[in-house]
C-alpha cells in the first residue's frame, strides 16, 4: 500500500492573498472553498486555507525559531517532501517570486543520513513551510 495523503489546515489573513500565494506561486491546484477556506492539492495532500478575521489585512502568525545548523528553523511548519526534480523547478520558480525566504535552497546534513535538499519559507499570513527532497527516499528516517 502505498503513502496515504495527507491533510493540513493553517490560518490566513486574506483568501485571495492566499490563493495567489498558493496557487499561483506554489504551483498547487485549487480544490473546493467557500468564502471562509479553500484548498489546495499540495503534491497529492490535502492543505486548506481557513480565513482568521482576527489577524486583519496585515496580521501575521508568529512563529518560534529554533536553532539548527547555525540557521533559524520555523516552528510550526509543515510542507512536502518532493522528487529532485519537482523540487528543483519549485525552488526555481520560488526565485522568481518576492517570497519571504527564512532558509533559502541549501543541502543540509551534508554526508550525514538525513542529507536533505531544503528550502523554508513563509506565507503572507507567517505560516512556515517546509519543502524538501531526499536523493535517496529511503533515507527520510534514517538515523
Amino acid at each position: 500500500m502505498g503513502l496515504r495523503p495527507f491533510h493540513v489546515a493553517v490560518q490566513v489573513r486574506d483568501i485571495p492573498e492566499a490563493r495567489r500565494f498558493y496557487g499561483e506561486w506554489l504551483g498547487c491546484p485549487e480544490g473546493r472553498s467557500a468564502p471562509e477556506w479553500v484548498d489546495f492539492n499540495m503534491y497529492g495532500h490535502q492543505f486548506v486555507c481557513h480565513l482568521n478575521r482576527q489577524l486583519g489585512p496585515h496580521g501575521r502568525l508568529p512563529a518560534l525559531f529554533n536553532p539548527e545548523d547555525a540557521q533559524g528553523v520555523p516552528v510550526p511548519h509543515c510542507g512536502a517532501v518532493l522528487e529532485p526534480l519537482q523540487w528543483q523547478e519549485l525552488a526555481a520558480r520560488l526565485r522568481q517570486q518576492p517570497v519571504e525566504w527564512v532558509i533559502e535552497p541549501t543541502v543540509r546534513f551534508r554526508g550525514m543520513p538525513g542529507e536533505q535538499s531544503t528550502l523554508f519559507i513563509l506565507d503572507p499570513s507567517g505560516n512556515a513551510l517546509e519543502f524538501k527532497a531526499f536523493t535517496d527516499l529511503e533515507r527520510l528516517f534514517a538515523r
